[in-house]
């Protein structure tokens, strides 16, 4: 592969909009494993948030990837490859980043703790709107005696 085919599957890579349109694999060969992962981001990303049991194998599999991800791209910059190895390489890194920002994406992983969050956020609205309804200080103090 010449420098300059290599200086552009990189930028290619790095590109902010590469993931655009991009699908992530079928399967991608991590660590000498082999993993469904379209199957698992899929299924991951099915339910919105990451159940509690899920959270430390997701995290896994986003360390994994990221690892992965690295080791090819690396090899892109460093390795004696062919101009073909070197896209099917790029290829397969922008799916990995395509199944990244799925997983990054995921919502909060605690509902409970969020719906509390929000409850409480109303309960102050709340408060506030009937301080100023009844005529009562921002300070608490009232106005009796009318």
């Amino acid at each position: 592969m010449q420098e300059y085919e290599r200086k552009q599957l990189l930028e290619r890579v790095e590109r902010e909009g590469a993931t655009v349109g991009a699908d992530i694999p079928e399967t991608i060969t991590v660590q000498d494993e082999e993993i469904d992962l379209r199957t698992f981001v899929f299924e991951i990303k099915r339910r919105e948030t990451v159940p509690s049991g899920e959270r430390e194998r997701v995290e896994q599999a986003k360390r994994n990837l990221r690892r992965e991800r690295l080791e090819r791209l690396e090899r892109i910059e460093e390795g004696t490859i062919t101009r073909e190895e070197g896209e099917a390489l790029a290829q397969s890194i922008i799916g990995i980043d395509r199944a990244l920002n799925a997983l990054e994406s995921l919502g909060p992983t605690d509902l409970e703790r969020e719906q509390q969050a929000k409850q409480a956020q109303d309960r102050k609205r709340w408060m506030s709107f009937l301080k100023k309804a009844l005529g009562r200080e921002d300070d608490g103090a009232s106005r009796r005696g009318r």
